[in-house]
């Protein structure tokens, strides 16, 4: 919906500079080209750029305040139930004077305070300011699907939706050494740390109070293990699945401006496409990424789907050129290197959405809640992965790739590192040996969540992959849905991301995920009647894309991957080990094995060249 960000000067008599806050609003003006608001009264300033999708008129004009003059909201997202609180709040004497769900927010907090929250379905991050209490109240939402960074510097707090709006205000850009160890073993910072030092994020499903002169609390608000442990029995999961979707769908299209959806031509996208048609919705447009490489290109089944409900089908291909330069924007709003390096194409298709539609669909979340990736077979038969272990140089393995990843992942011995490291693409092991880097990093907020994760499904790894990659994995899923959409000024849903849905598929038996070849059994069971089999059979490609190649031999990325030989990365303590002259050779001489370890690095330099040096 749009760009948050504010300053609250600790010291009472520093005044916030009007200039300065403008420069951290504009900094995210992708985010909310339609509008832009700020407010300031001595040490307290708000600013806001807004994507006007409920009620475009000037009524929903931010930052909003209260009839009283008492707070001040300057807030991101969609409350997609906002509507079932009008008979509420009449009835308490409060008038409704615009049809944004912004008015709801702020008369839910007059009426209830933050109780209000668990009654909320949608996504949010937003910061109160009581002028009464001389209290700041900043908020996210329980899976985190709007970002909200802040920075204690300089006895002034921070916030905002991106961190380039942190950067802007003065904040140093400063590598943190526990964020840029996270980057190489686990792919992303986890938690409410970042890349940078004095930058942190507020966690999903968490409140934080700054008070004037620093006193400073945070509490959870909603706590996903005690949810499932008080979930009611669900009596018939298929048809209780089927008919939650289609109202997560249906809410998620409350919108006063069009909505288009994120085909990719798997079963995700196509389950809520499938929901669209089912709920007779009209004139829906779609856009899917193709790929030219017939192994990554899933676009002839998305046009499949998209023609067999006579919807919109758009799509397109990237490569070359405009790979590389939709690289270099992309990482500029990811704010970091990108990491599951189809940041270019989620950025390209929304762009070529951005003329017809201004909300996209997506089928994100999906995976984590049910059991979608091929990585979590392997924790099916833990002893197994021994045996592959100890056989893991035989030709059947080290020459197809999937194989002889499973024989790096098969070193691990730990059962806790078994779930922390399954996201990644390489391992302890493969980093020592290979970047003589040989101490992984703490990890404290992933081994937390895998306690978490135990206790819920004790003996149970690959339930507990999937509860950790719900607050790990998925958050980095979901930064990188906001940022691409976003940076194309378009708003990202994700209807697999209802609570009601979270929550009841936490608590089902396992068979409703794992029965079947392909798990994700509740939702073929539920979509069998809707899709055709195309869809439903369909191997697995997800949006994946040859890296190895593109880099080596795309005449757009030659010069780079020079300039990369010879990065100043190299020069950084941590990577003095790597030989990275041998890596690229062994990539260009076509030993694919190299890419996940050439990738996060390669995405590292590019950040290092074009981002960090604009700050």
């Amino acid at each position: 919906m749009c760009g948050i960000n504010g300053i609250l000067h600790l010291q009472l008599q520093k005044k916030v500079d009007e200039r300065v806050l403008t420069k951290m609003r504009d900094s995210l003006e992708h985010r909310g080209p339609d509008d832009k608001g700020l407010f300031i009264e001595n040490n307290i300033g708000f600013g806001h750029r807004r994507l006007s999708i409920l009620d475009i008129s000037l009524a929903g004009h931010q930052p909003f305040l209260s009839e009283d003059g008492r707070y001040v909201l300057v807030y991101n997202g969609e409350i997609y139930n906002f509507k079932e609180f009008y008979p509420e709040l009449k009835s308490n004497g409060f008038d409704i004077r615009t049809s944004s769900d912004t008015e709801v927010l702020m008369k839910l907090f007059q009426l209830h305070g933050l109780k209000m929250l668990n009654r909320l379905n949608g996504m949010f991050a937003f910061a109160i300011w009581d002028k009464m209490e001389k209290k700041l109240t900043v908020v996210r939402d329980r899976m985190g699907v709007k970002p909200l960074y802040y920075s204690f510097y300089n006895e002034t707090f921070y916030f905002a939706s991106e961190q380039k709006a942190l950067f802007t205000a003065g904040v140093p850009l400063k590598m943190a050494q526990d964020g840029l160890e996270e980057y190489i073993f686990n792919r992303f910072v986890a938690g409410e740390n970042t890349l940078y030092q004095n930058v942190k994020k507020v966690l999903p499903g968490h409140i934080m109070t700054i008070h004037e002169g620093g006193k400073t609390t945070t509490e959870k608000w909603w706590n996903l293990k005690k949810e499932i442990q008080n979930q009611p029995e669900i009596k018939n999961p298929a048809e209780w699945f089927r008919e939650t979707f289609d109202d997560s769908v249906k809410l998620r299209m409350v919108s006063d401006v069009p909505v288009g959806v994120l085909l990719s031509g798997g079963l995700d996208s196509s389950s809520v496409l499938a929901s669209l048609h089912h709920q007779k919705y009209k004139d829906i447009e779609t856009f899917n990424i193709g790929f030219k490489e017939k192994e990554h290109n899933e676009a002839h089944l998305a046009k499949i789907v998209a023609n067999k409900f006579d919807y919109g089908f758009h799509t397109m291909q990237l490569e070359g050129k405009n790979l590389f330069d939709k690289l270099l924007t992309s990482t500029y709003f990811q704010d970091e290197p990108i990491m599951h390096l189809s940041e270019p194409h989620l950025l390209a298709v929304s762009q070529m959405a951005k003329p017809s539609v201004k909300v996209l669909l997506s089928g994100e979340g999906a995976d984590e809640f049910m059991g979608g990736y091929v990585r979590y077979k392997a924790l099916q038969y833990p002893s197994l992965l021994n045996s592959i272990a100890t056989i893991g140089n035989l030709d059947v393995f080290t020459k197809q790739p999937r194989y002889e990843k499973l024989t790096r992942y098969a070193q691990i011995i730990k059962k806790s590192d078994l779930i922390i490291y399954n996201g990644s693409n390489i391992y302890p092991n493969d980093i020592a040996e290979t970047f003589g880097i040989n101490t992984p990093p703490t990890n404290e907020y992933r081994r937390q969540i895998y306690k978490e994760a135990k206790s819920l499904y004790p003996d149970n790894l690959r339930r507990q992959a999937l509860y950790f990659d719900q607050h790990t994995y998925l958050c980095s899923l979901l930064d990188r849905n906001d940022r691409c959409t976003m940076g194309a000024s378009i708003e990202c849903r994700e209807p697999f991301l209802d609570p009601r849905l979270i929550v009841g598929l936490g608590s089902l038996e396992d068979k409703w995920l794992f029965a079947g070849k392909k798990w994700k059994f509740i939702l073929k069971s539920a979509m069998q009647e809707r899709l055709p089999d195309e869809i439903l059979k369909f191997r697995k490609v997800g949006l994946s894309a040859p890296w190895g190649d593109y880099i080596t031999k795309s005449p757009a990325f030659k010069e780079e991957l020079e300039s990369f030989s010879k990065s100043d990365l190299f020069q950084i303590p941590y990577f003095e080990h790597i030989n990275i002259q041998k890596l690229i050779q062994n990539l260009q001489k076509g030993d694919t094995r190299m890419t996940p370890y050439i990738m996060p690095l390669f995405m590292m330099h590019i950040w290092m060249k074009t981002y960090a040096t604009k700050f």
